[in-house]
């Protein structure tokens, strides 16, 4: 090959691009800029020529990706405006229900709205979310379209604006066949598991987090426990390894066909949260690839999942803290849990130990974050997870099982559900034996400087201890299958010398 004609691979020009797409995507978000689509083109036919070959083609990805992430920015920008020119002002809505309404501070239902019309004072759409605080109607579930009147605040994180002591007038309940469904199915399991066992079983299955009791709700954050209550990649993990499992002796195309309608399936029910769309697009990559033979090298199903999440929704990025604890605790298992494994196990590690290093490597790039936004340390995080967590899978098949026999038959309901009331019963006395441990939650807030240099060292260290790893023989490449996520490639972790192999 001719000096300064080097080949890149492909992977290495998604990865280029993909980063690029997404630094535009965060440069946007404090860049004002009006782009234009023929600058794209002409750099288009730039990358094109040079035809992958150079170190200026290279350039041209960065540029190209970046380019574009700046334009999707600068344009879902514009479309958010109206919320500045409209906040302290009184405005009337029609909007699609998105959460069941719990109730909240002086007797308001609260609950979030999408799909948002703009009545008064213009006729306009508005993209994103809206948080709801308000009277008018005694009960308001998911999929309901509702008019409502308030004046129109700011607001942070996940939503784009909020609405307070706001008047709701239903015009329709929701006609959709999958929440008519949840709704009877969470009524069964409700009348089959007496509480607080039931509201947890429904939180592990659905999500549904709305008829937890505060005071559990409140010992499971001080544990450190409110993920297997959060829908997650978690939930979708043992669906699709259940599908798995279910279609074994089927062929493949059944097999791909059976875990697609269960990913869609759950999605259906349990909403679209920014961790569960993460999750399920991993999902979506990770049974194409088994499809059809091939493997996804960790950091690209990061960065894919990142950049197709972000460009559609660019506020996942610049300002959902569930979408960014999501991908950490995500690039922690994939990424930092093998470089673990690998450097300090000479033997594949059992369950339990896989376990642990998947555990501490997500606390490990969550908790800077969790510290600057909440200011507080759980130091029982851990015994926690491990106590608890191995048996997630086991309570969710027994509370389907029992909600089952609420829905359909109550003669059986009790030997049918006393089995899930067991587990929950001692996942409920983890949590509370947990969270009276003096010490169990501590104050201690960072600085935004601090979590950076928190996130540098963290890399500086990863980096180091890949290239050492690397360097000493042990390491071949990374196809890791973790405990956690719902990767399906048929991957593994390689080690020259064969010390281990893990399929």
């Amino acid at each position: 090959m001719r000096a300064g004609r080097q080949k890149f691979r492909v992977t290495t020009i998604l990865s280029v691009g993909l980063t690029a797409f997404l630094s535009g995507l965060v440069g946007s978000h404090y860049i004002g800029l009006t782009l234009d689509w023929r600058i794209g083109a002409f750099l288009l036919i730039i990358a094109i020529l040079v035809r992958f070959k150079n170190k200026l083609s290279l350039l041209s990805i960065v540029i190209i990706g970046g380019f574009f992430g700046l334009l999707r920015g600068a344009q879902f920008r514009q479309t958010i405006m109206p919320y500045k020119q409209l906040t302290g002002k009184v405005i009337k809505i029609r909007a699609s229900v998105v959460s069941d309404a719990v109730y909240a501070d002086k007797g308001q239902l609260e609950f979030d709205v999408s799909n948002i019309q703009i009545i008064t004072p213009i006729n306009s759409k508005l993209p994103g979310t809206i948080g709801i605080r308000g009277y008018g109607e005694s009960m308001i579930y998911r999929g309901d379209s509702v008019i409502i009147s308030a004046k129109l605040y700011s607001a942070r994180g996940s939503r784009q604006g909020r609405m307070s002591f706001a008047r709701i007038s239903r015009l329709h309940n929701s006609g959709s066949y999958i929440d008519r469904i949840r709704r009877r199915y969470s009524a069964g399991l409700l009348s089959a598991i007496p509480e607080p066992h039931g509201s947890l079983g429904l939180g592990i299955l659905i999500g549904q987090r709305t008829t937890l009791p505060d005071w559990l709700n409140d010992s499971m954050s001080i544990v450190g426990l409110t993920h297997i209550v959060a829908v997650s990649g978690y939930n979708l993990t043992i669906m699709v390894r259940m599908a798995q499992r279910l279609t074994r002796k089927r062929s493949k195309y059944q097999a791909t066909i059976t875990m697609l309608l269960f990913i869609f399936c759950f999605i259906g029910i349990t909403g679209s949260s920014a961790s569960i769309v993460r999750a399920g697009i991993v999902s979506l990559l990770s049974i194409w690839a088994w499809y059809y033979g091939r493997t996804f090298r960790p950091h690209l199903i990061i960065l894919l999942s990142a950049s197709m999440t972000a460009g559609w929704f660019p506020a996942y990025l610049w300002s959902d803290l569930g979408w960014h604890l999501s991908f950490l605790a995500f690039i922690g298992v994939l990424l930092l849990a093998p470089i673990f494994t690998l450097r300090f196990f000479k033997t594949k590690p059992k369950i339990y130990a896989q376990l642990f290093i998947e555990t501490v490597s997500a606390q490990i790039l969550t908790l800077p974050i969790i510290l600057y936004s909440f200011g507080r340390f759980s130091s029982v995080a851990l015994l926690a997870n491990l106590l608890v967590v191995p048996i997630v899978p086991i309570a969710m098949l027994l509370s389907f099982v029992a909600g089952l026999a609420g829905v359909l038959s109550l003669s059986v309901v009790g030997w049918l559900s006393w089995p899930a009331v067991a587990i929950l019963r001692y996942m409920i006395d983890c949590v509370v034996f947990l969270a009276k441990v003096p010490g169990a939650s501590s104050v201690v807030y960072l600085s935004f400087w601090q979590v950076v240099v928190g996130y540098l060292v963290v890399v500086f260290l990863m980096v180091v201890w890949w290239r050492k790893t690397s360097k000493n023989g042990k390491i071949k490449d990374i196809y890791c299958k973790p405990l956690t996520e719902p990767v399906v490639s048929s991957g593994s972790v390689t080690i020259r010398k064969e010390r281990y192999e893990r399929t």
